[in-house]
């Protein structure tokens, strides 16, 4: 479903491009059917302009830098990158079966809060070329909250931080401490000792803490504090959250649980994401007063458990009806590198809008995360991480032709792939054939 815009937005780029001069690492990508997720909105045949790594132009009608390297898109539709978030790509190869492989949460009972994922963040992952393939060019990496094999400490409640990487062949992390992740409803009741009001009671103690240590470091140094419910490295790493500057994604479920994470990020003065969320309609109007963006999985509509009897497919359009700010995140399986466009479009099916879907796996998790000055939409200025599709990039079908990540473009292609094309070879086959 591609809309058209007025023409201003697009004349007013294309007169600050035509007189745009050649460069080394001028790439331009023409013909495109552009949905910048951005202020030039849907252009039927445009072209985008990038300048070592970056977007420079936008528009209908740009005419071509002499030297550039043009990539025609042939009636193509352009869109920002997606961005997977709530995702293992990049610190979890096999799963469950080889855990070995799985460096995506900890199961320690001395560590909590400042377990870091992005530090076994492997740029060899087998997933990352499979999740290009899916147009993914950037991952909002979180912490899983492991289950200890003996009890865990009831003060460590938290999973650890998040981290943002790009899915390109360099530097991959754009972001660290991109948010703290935490666990409300059963699962955090059973850490907290089998009640959900132990767990706030707890949480309350520990941020009470972390602000009394922020205020005594010389006396805790010198040993001449009163004793505190975590290690250093954890109070360290929550002085952020508490500061309001690091978000607390908070994985909750139920109605009730909603409104209570809700009610003590605003008594506490924290900066909160809400994660999960599958009885999120019942109490939309709420979230969005309290602009709380949500993460959802738009899949979600048989109830895993009693808190979340009320999961329906057509939550994600419910809330976005009400004006909370939706994110669509990946499945934290291992096998759905390639899945974020797929729940989205899952959610249109189901009454969000093209538009609106097409956000929520681009920009809206940029801006949720604080990197929408970098990524999530084909504007001027911004990393030039965009992906040309096949046809409409919500529809199965469609598949990227051309994916970039800030202006390098990457081969399409996997290990699976590469399997499936040795193995015909020995056939004698070839593939398609």
């Amino acid at each position: 479903m591609i809309r058209t815009r007025a023409l201003l937005t697009a004349s007013l780029l294309a007169s600050s491009a035509l007189a745009l001069p050649a460069a080394a690492g001028t790439i331009v990508i023409t013909n495109a059917h552009i949905e910048s997720v951005g202020p030039a909105g849907d252009i039927p045949s445009g072209t985008i302009v990038i300048q070592n790594g970056k977007i420079s132009a936008v528009g209908a009608g740009l005419n071509v830098p002499a030297g550039a390297q043009v990539i025609d898109a042939k009636g193509g539709v352009a869109t920002p990158g997606l961005v997977a978030v709530g995702s293992p790509i990049s610190v979890a190869e096999v799963g469950e079966g080889v855990q070995e492989t799985n460096d995506s949460g900890t199961a320690s009972d001395r560590l909590s809060a400042a377990f870091d994922v992005s530090y076994a963040v492997n740029p060899d992952s087998i997933i990352i070329p499979t999740a290009r393939l899916g147009g993914v060019t950037d991952v909002v990496v979180t912490p899983e909250m492991r289950r200890a094999r003996a009890p865990r400490p009831t003060n460590l409640l938290f999973a650890g931080q998040a981290a943002i990487i790009d899915l390109g062949q360099g530097d991959m992390i754009e972001k660290t401490q991109a948010g703290m992740v935490l666990e409300l409803g059963q699962d955090g009741a059973a850490r907290a000792g089998g009640a959900r009001g132990a767990e706030i009671v707890l949480l309350r103690q520990i941020l009470d803490d972390v602000r009394y240590y922020e205020g005594h470091r010389t006396d805790y140094d010198q040993g001449r504090t009163k004793t505190l419910a975590l290690g250093e490295a954890d109070l360290q790493a929550l002085i952020p959250v508490v500061d309001g500057k690091e978000p607390l994604i908070v994985t909750v479920h139920r109605a009730s649980d909603i409104l209570e994470a809700i009610r003590f990020a605003r008594e506490e003065k924290l900066q909160l994401i809400l994660e999960g969320a599958e009885e999120g309609w019942r109490v939309a109007d709420q979230i969005a007063a309290a602009h709380v963006p949500v993460m959802i999985h738009a899949f979600q509509d048989l109830p895993e458990s009693f808190e979340q009897i009320g999961a329906t497919l057509t939550n994600a359009a419910r809330l976005q009806a009400a004006g909370v700010e939706l994110v669509i995140e990946q499945p934290s399986f291992y096998t759905s590198a390639r899945t974020p466009r797929i729940d989205a479009g899952r959610a249109v099916a189901h009454g969000l809008s093209h538009e609106a879907a097409l956000a929520a796996i681009t920009l809206n998790p940029a801006k949720v995360f604080g990197v929408s000055d970098r990524i999530g939409s084909i504007a001027p200025g911004k990393d030039a991480d965009i992906v040309i599709w096949s046809g409409d990039p919500l529809e199965p079908m469609s598949a990227p032709t051309h994916v970039l990540v800030k202006g390098v473009e990457e081969p399409l292609r996997d290990r699976d792939l590469d399997l499936r094309d040795r193995y015909m070879a020995i056939d004698g086959l070839t593939p398609g054939g």
